[in-house]
């Protein structure tokens, strides 16, 4: 079996590790890879974005299944587009993968759902007005929270209106978080331990994998 990975992080070095392990493995590509998975896989510098030249690059090199490491490519509807030309790949499809690249989504989504979740708001850029009266009769601290792709640092802990209000201004208008990022998610601080839960999902059953926690922070105590 031949297997491309996608994408040039950690995740993707300890994906490739792992398929490297099985036996029906033939041959394996990353893309674009990093010097750490040039040991052990084939790489190819092709952008996880450019799901175009991906396509390409797995049907040239006859690519029994693909797995998709970062969220950008799931956002840009890698899997859409390899499904509809008949390809094999692991990941959610560009609508599922939205609880992912949109906060604002997901909230609503668990919302509707009745799924516990803080209390929230949301904001657009149109509506930065009432962002702002938000903030000025919040109970602090609140969490912002820009709704798009952020590379993992897009949530930002607010103990004061002044530090809110500058963050605010951050993800709307200097896009400090990615251009994508018009809407705001201001959010109740809950405190105590963070974790997240993994599940694999075929559409009717689901499997769970290990908890993990994410350490964004430079300094102890999340500072």
């Amino acid at each position: 079996m031949k297997v491309l990975v996608v994408g040039s992080g950690g995740r993707e070095h300890a994906l490739v590790w792992k398929l490297k392990q099985s036996p029906r493995l033939t041959k394996i590509y990353c893309a674009p890879g990093n010097p750490g998975i040039e040991s052990l896989a084939e790489c190819s510098p092709i952008s996880p974005s450019d799901v175009q030249s991906l396509l390409r690059f797995a049907r040239e090199k006859e690519i029994d299944l693909t797995v998709v490491g970062p969220e950008q490519p799931l956002a840009e509807g890698i899997v859409d587009l390899f499904e509809a030309n008949g390809l094999k790949i692991f990941g959610p499809t560009k609508l599922a993968s939205q609880l992912e690249w949109s906060k604002a989504f997901a909230k609503d989504f668990m919302r509707r759902h009745g799924i516990p979740t803080a209390q929230y708001a949301t904001f657009t850029a149109a509506e930065m007005n009432k962002a702002s009266d938000y903030l000025d009769s919040g109970k602090y601290p609140l969490v912002l929270k820009a709704d798009g792709l952020a590379a993992g640092k897009g949530v930002v802990i607010c103990n004061e209106h002044r530090s809110a209000h500058t963050t605010l201004n951050m993800i709307v208008e200097e896009k400090a978080f990615g251009e994508a990022n018009d809407t705001v998610v201001i959010e109740e601080f809950l405190k105590g331990e963070e974790a997240s839960v993994f599940a694999i999902c075929d559409g009717t059953s689901y499997v769970t994998l290990a908890a993990a926690q994410d350490h964004k922070r430079v300094f102890d105590n999340d500072q």
